[in-house]
């Protein structure tokens, strides 16, 4: 994370545990986090960070020397995905599926082929028709690198994540939509999409990012679809406080069980993120934490059962 005011990972994975967490990702295998998290039975996301793509697309020596040293010396964490890079945009897509192929090569190498599976996170802004979902689609732009990645996310079997954030397609588009839509407390249907009606933003986003991954797949199948990354900021922003930011995530928490109009099952979510960040560009960045790097909460929300 990007703050320099942080608690030890001990305190960290004791306050996962106090609130009723199952899940956490990191964005980095950062050590001290990854001691903590072990024996707990949480599972984790595991990022390899953008920065090392050119040498583990380059190098299957160089991906095996990442997997040791950052999964299987961890053998007593729970690792669910491993995802190569975050967002990654411009020249360096061109490295992302090798990188994901030579790090599939090593798990499996490891015998962790079938416990980990590999993947990437996808940036909202790859998403250029999020309304109405049924007509969800990729920018023209990112559909030559994205379809390599989905081809290998089906044939290996695991999910593509997703960050969405129906906070910034709110603000990005003024006077489209009453903010009642993206926090979760619209009194009725909102959006009519067929036999489908949407009452959140947060299920028409969902919706829309499997119906994009469907059209550029064609015929040849599907990926399912992990929320990796979703928020609302609590200040530094157009409509970003306190209130908002309970609402949207007490909302989201109680409401992601029951899955979205095309796929009313459970919806993999995580929110973004545990600590506001003193480090980011001041602002919205600064200001989705749930805690307080004091560990005390930013507002009131019920996380879980405990």
């Amino acid at each position: 994370m990007s703050a320099n005011n942080l608690p030890p990972a001990s305190t960290v994975v004791g306050m996962l545990k106090d609130n009723g967490f199952t899940s956490v990702r990191l964005y980095a295998p950062d050590s001290d986090a990854l001691a903590a998290l072990g024996g707990t039975g949480i599972s984790v996301i595991v990022g390899a960070p953008n920065y090392v793509l050119p040498d583990l697309a380059t190098s299957a020596s160089a991906a095996a020397a990442w997997v040791r040293a950052n999964i299987e010396a961890h053998p007593s964490v729970s690792f669910r995905y491993l995802s190569v890079g975050n967002e990654v945009a411009g020249s360096d897509t061109q490295y992302l599926v090798p990188a994901m192929e030579n790090v599939y090569g090593a798990l499996a190498a490891a015998g962790l082929g079938n416990a980990v599976k590999v993947t990437t996170a996808i940036s909202q802004a790859t998403i250029a028709v999020h309304l109405p979902p049924s007509s969800g689609d990729f920018a023209d732009g990112d559909k030559p690198f994205l379809l390599p990645v989905l081809q290998f996310l089906q044939r290996t079997g695991a999910p593509l994540l997703a960050n969405l954030y129906p906070y910034f397609v709110y603000t990005y588009n003024p006077g489209t939509m009453d903010i009642s839509f993206p926090l979760f407390t619209a009194p009725g249907t909102v959006m009519q999409d067929g036999e489908y009606g949407y009452q959140n933003m947060f299920d028409a986003t969902v919706d829309a990012v499997h119906a994009a991954v469907d059209r550029l797949l064609g015929a040849s199948g599907s990926v399912g679809v992990v929320v990796s990354e979703t928020g609302w900021p609590s200040a530094g922003g157009e409509e970003a406080s306190v209130e908002n930011a309970r609402t949207y995530n007490q909302n989201l928490v109680s409401h992601v069980g029951k899955g979205t109009p095309r796929r009313p099952w459970k919806v993999e979510t995580y929110l973004f993120s545990m600590f506001n960040e003193n480090l980011k560009e001041a602002g919205v960045e600064q200001n989705w934490g749930l805690f307080y790097p004091s560990t005390d909460r930013v507002y009131p929300i019920t996380f879980g059962t405990k």
